[in-house]
This record gives structure tokens, C-alpha cells and sequence, in this order.
């Protein structure tokens, strides 16, 4: 449903004040200024507090009310070294460093054990959030104006969430870390975390997400079943995707599921249920929000847990508001098929294709949504639409596929057709910064995850029936996993290109330390020679070879770097029109130069 809204204002213009006003002369108004001039502070201190008092509490959240504390006083148990044990709830890492987590219970129950369980991993990952946002935003009192910024946008969060999803949250947020309380109190800090997804959607411009996923069954799958992949590059710094969680929860209600997350996340951004349904969820392009929603990675939580058909996914996301736009590839195993709803903040619509095979990027494929203003232009100018062309090309190659073909896909660093775009390119599938990949056989309820580095290490597969019945208790800290059906490492990793992608990594961030320090001096040509020879097929490496010559007045060397990187497959106009202008700057430079 697509709700209207007819908004009036009053204006000066057509002769009408918004509110009355009396006629005073200012012979009047002097006497009664210079008598009175200490009112003036005593408003603007009462205008101020008012304003404090009116954001404090218009801002406050009340956590939701829970009769039956007693599982606060739950103890975390070690019966074998690193397997952790609360009340039949347990955690542990395999030896591929996959954190694995398992609860069940009642909302509270689960998210007090989950708090519990992953107190660590839920203080690093706040950590490094903050740390992240303190790299993108130097700026304290940006910060702190952006702290209140984003109290406000949350202030009526609370209102969209499932009452069931408020008490899990709640219950997590009792092992929350104390030293971010300046922050917000630890209840609303948890909340506020599960819309950073939604708001680096909604500020795509940042690069901050370019997901890749993608269906194939029929004649284009192996054996016929449904087969799904997906690589979520939500990227929020290294740290950040450090200690990917493989959470199997068992709700008292609803689906027993499973979903790869992270510490204090009780969304879903990639997951499967019992009943056979995935659900992973990409970025589209949409206007920036003016307040919160339902954040979608709740509404796929949702649709997790209760759906049990692609009819099931599209009810559940019909009832919801949320508040930026988002693709959610829908696959279900029952029906060996896999869908797409594509829902905005004023819409929503279901795309289903002809072929035996789906794939989504980051832009909107079907009628309703198309020839938005938005849309046309994230197709035009950003990486998804090429992207979602270089992975129509491997389907066809790689069809019928299987789990080791579609890992070949979501590991794939070339360009439409095999070109070289450098390692790290935003146009490739395989950009190396995914928080993690995955796969899933809905049918047999099968799933295999990627381990670090990115998508390179090897995937291991997960059966769900068997995590949920036999290794639902665990005494010792046994591999859960399925040996069997493990898909070996990249080739890459052990490559010297991947050795030459880390060190490009490491010199990218001293050479920007060189640009923003200008008493340094340009250093040798060959320590630039060396660096821009680490990933030369990027476009960035030249592009950050012309900025250091640019910083230090180079501008004949700066200008062969610009065109340089002019010449590569730049993934978007935002990052493309910078480059340009900068070598404008070094042609004017080096044309007013003294002879």
C-alpha cells in the first residue's frame, strides 16, 4: 500500500502569517528594552532549556517491560576449553575463526544469553564502530552534533519494532559495555545500532555497501534445486568484520533460523529458516531519511522467522514502514524458486523472472520502481548495473552450477568480459572487503559460509537439521560442521597478487598520511613507482600517486598520474569527477607557472 501525504505551510508570500501578530512602534519597545534587557537572557536560558527538556524527552526510549527478570542472574559456564555454555545456550570458534552461537527461549531469555555469551564480542564490535566513524568523521564536535542528529532520527525507532524484537534487544543491552554509556544508555544504544545499516544504505554516496546475490534452479542449477549466493560488502572498516558470528536461533515462536551477524545484532542481513526460506537483503538507491523506520535488517529478521513461502516474505514486508530502499532476494526450497521484493519507503513490488535464474546488485529492476529519478541514476552512475552484467555473464558460463561454481562467481575480481579492473574495484563481485558470503541449498537446508580472509578462505557447510536436533545441546566442543562438503580456499590467497593487494593496502594508508602532512617532502620516485606497481590495473593507486605528487607541487608528475587513472574502470561518477577536476587544477598549475 502507498500511503499519500498532503503537506500545507503558511507562508509570507501569499499575504498570510502563520501565526497572529500585533503592531508595536518601537518608541514603545526602547524604554521597555533598557528597563527589561535582563529578560532577553532569562528567554533565550528558558527557550534553551525548554528546547533540552523538549529533546530529552522526545529522544528517551523506555525499554519494554519484562515480568521475568530471573535470567539476569544466568552464569556463563566453560565445561570445554572455548566452548561457553548459559542455560542450554552455547558459543564457541571453529578452527576457521567462525564464531558460532546458539540460542533458544523466549525473546528476553535469548537476548539476555546471547549478551551474555558474546559480551566480548559485542564490546570490540561497538569498539569498532566507533573507532570506523571516528576515522570517517575527525571531528569531535561533528560527532557529538552527529550523536544528537541521530537521537533525534531514532526518536520514535521504537514504535515500528515487533514488541518480541524490543525484548531481545533489551536483553542483549544488559551486557552491553559501560564505556560507551556517553554514547546513550545501553537499551537505546543497541536499538540505534540496528538502523547504522539502513543510514549507510540511505548515504550510499559513502561506498559503505555494494552487495551481490543471485539465484539459480531448473536447467541452471546442477541438480535442479535452488542454489543461492550472496557476498555482503557492508564495509565499516577491517575490525568491524573481524568476528563474523553464525548465529542458530531457536525462538518459541515462529522458525528456528540461521544468519551470519555480528556482537549485539539481532537483525538478519543474510540467513535461512527450518521451513526453508533465505533471505538476504541489498541497498538501493533512495532519498536521505527524515526519520526512522522498521530497519530492514528487522523486517528480514521477521521474514526469517515467520515465512514459510515467497508469499509469506511478501506479506510480512507489505506490513511494514521502513525508511530507506531495499532489494530482498526471497528463495524458497518448498517451491524451488526465488524471488525479489523491491520495497521503498512508498512501495513495494515483486519481481519474478522468466528464466531459471535471478540475480540482484544494488539498483531496482522492476516496473513500478525503474524509471525513478534515483534509481536511473544509481544505474548510471555507480557500480551495480555493471556488476549485476558481469554476474548474468558467470551464470551462463559457470550454469548448471553447484556450490563450488557459485563460490567461483562470489569470489570473481575481473570485469565483464575477464578484464583486469585491479584487486579491490567496486565493479567487481569480489570486491575484498565482504563482511561475509554465503551460500545456501534451501531444499536440504544447507548452507555454506565464507571464512577470512573475505570470501577466500574455505566455505563451510552447515546442515540445519542437524544443528537444531543434534547438536542442539553440546557438552564439548565438537565441529558442528559438515567436513564433507567443505569448498577449499581460493587460489588466490596463496598468489603474490594477493601478497601485492595487502601491501597496496598498507602503503594506500601511508601514502594519504604523506597528502595530509605537507611539511613532508615528496618522497623518491621509486618508493611511488613501488607503490602504484602494487596494484597497477586500480585506478586509485594512481589517483593517490597524482594526489601526493599534486600535495607537494608536482603537478607535471600529478597530471600523468590523473590521466593515468582516467584510463582505468573507475567504479562511479562521485569518485570519477574528483579525478577530473584535479587534473583541470594541474593543467591551470602547471600553464601559470613561472618560466
Amino acid at each position: 500500500m502507498i500511503a499519500n501525504f498532503n503537506l500545507q505551510s503558511s507562508t509570507e508570500s501569499d499575504g498570510h502569517f502563520p501565526f497572529p501578530a500585533t503592531f508595536v512602534p518601537m518608541s514603545r519597545v526602547r524604554p521597555f528594552y533598557r528597563k527589561k534587557r535582563f529578560l532577553l537572557p532569562l528567554a533565550l536560558i528558558l527557550l534553551f532549556g525548554g528546547l533540552v527538556i523538549l529533546y530529552v524527552v522526545d529522544t528517551s526510549v523506555s525499554p519494554p517491560m519484562i515480568r521475568d527478570r530471573s535470567p539476569l542472574s544466568w552464569q556463563v559456564s566453560e565445561p570445554d576449553s572455548g566452548l561457553f555454555i548459559c542455560e542450554g545456550n552455547w558459543l564457541k570458534q571453529n578452527k576457521y575463526g567462525l564464531w558460532e552461537l546458539f540460542v533458544q527461549g523466549s525473546p528476553f531469555e535469548r537476548g539476555v544469553a546471547n549478551g551474555k555469551l558474546t559480551k566480548e564480542l559485542i564490546a570490540f564490535q561497538e569498539e569498532a564502530f566507533v573507532n570506523r566513524l571516528r576515522e570517517m568523521i575527525p571531528s569531535d564536535s561533528y560527532l557529538k552534533f552527529l550523536r544528537y542528529f541521530i537521537y533525534w532520527f531514532n526518536r520514535d525507532l521504537d514504535e515500528y519494532l515487533m514488541p518480541e524484537f524490543k525484548e531481545e534487544i533489551y536483553g542483549i543491552s544488559f551486557s552491553a559495555d559501560p564505556r560507551y554509556n556517553f554514547i546513550g544508555s545501553p537499551y537505546q544504544r543497541m536499538l540505534n545500532y540496528h538502523s547504522a545499516h539502513d543510514i549507510g544504505h540511505a548515504l550510499q554516496d559513502l561506498m559503505l555497501v555494494g552487495c551481490t546475490s543471485f539465484g539459480v534452479w531448473n536447467s541452471m542449477s546442477a541438480d535442479s534445486s535452488l542454489l543461492i549466493g550472496r557476498n555482503f560488502d557492508f564495509y565499516m572498516g577491517d575490525d568491524f568484520a573481524r568476528n563474523p558470528i553464525v548465529c542458530f536461533e531457536k525462538p518459541d515462536t515462529g522458525y528456528p533460523f540461521a544468519m551470519i551477524t555480528w556482537g549485539g545484532m539481532t537483525g538478519a542481513v543474510s540467513g535461512m529458516n527450518m521451513a526453508g526460506i533465505t533471505v538476504t537483503i541489498n541497498a538501493a538507491k533512495s532519498d536521505i531519511p527524515f526519520s526512522a523506520r522498521t530497519p530492514v535488517s528487522l523486517l528480514a529478521r521477521e521474514i526469517l522467522q515467520y515465512a514459510s513461502s515467497v508469499e509469506d516474505a511478501w506479506s510480512i514486508a507489505g506490513q511494514r514502514e521502513t525508511f530507506v530502499s531495499e532489494s530482498l532476494l526471497i528463495g524458497s526450497g518448498k517451491e524451488n524458486r526465488a524471488a525479489i521484493i523491491e520495497k521503498s519507503p512508498f512501495g513495494l513490488t515483486l519481481i519474478q523472472s522468466r528464466k531459471d535464474y535471478i540475480m540482484c546488485t544494488n539498483h531496482y529492476q522492476g516496473d513500478l520502481f525503474r524509471d525513478d529519478p534515483h534509481n536511473s541514476e544509481n544505474i548510471k552512475n555507480s557500480a551495480s548495473y555493471y556488476r549485476s552484467r558481469r554476474v548474468i555473464r558467470l551464470i551462463t558460463e559457470l550454469s548448471p552450477m553447484d556450490a563450488p561454481d557459485a563460490a567461483t562467481l562470489l569470489r570473481d575480481q575481473k570485469g565483464i568480459n575477464g578484464t583486469t579492473i585491479g584487486m579491490g574495484n567496486e565493479k567487481a563481485i569480489n570486491q575484498l572487503i565482504a563482511h561475509h558470503s554465503v551460500m545456501f541449498k534451501p531444499g536440504e537446508l544447507l548452507m555454506w559460509v565464507s571464512t577470512p580472509p573475505w570470501q577466500l578462505g574455505p566455505y563451510i557447510c552447515y546442515n540445519l537439521s542437524e544443528i537444531f536436533h543434534t547438536f542442539a545441546t553440546l557438552q564439548t566442543r565438537m565441529d558442528i560442521a559438515d567436513s564433507n562438503r567443505l569448498i577449499p580456499m581460493d587460489q588466490f590467497v596463496v598468489s603474490s597478487d594477493f601478497q601485492q593487494f595487502l601491501l597496496f593496502r598498507k602503503q594506500r594508508a601511508d601514502i594519504r598520511k604523506l597528502i595530509e602532512t605537507p611539511e613532508m617532502p615528496l618522497p623518491e620516485r621509486s618508493y611511488i613507482e613501488d607503490f602504484t606497481a602494487t596494484n597497477p590495473g586500480y585506478f586509485e593507486v594512481w589517483s593517490l600517486a597524482g594526489d601526493l605528487y599534486s600535495s607537494k607541487g608536482a603537478y607535471q608528475d600529478a597530471r600523468i598520474m590523473y590521466q593515468k587513472a582516467l584510463s582505468m574502470e573507475i567504479p562511479a561518477w562521485q569518485q570519477k569527477e574528483p579525478i577530473i577536476r584535479k587534473l583541470v587544477d594541474c593543467m591551470y598549475n602547471i600553464k601559470t607557472a613561472p618560466e
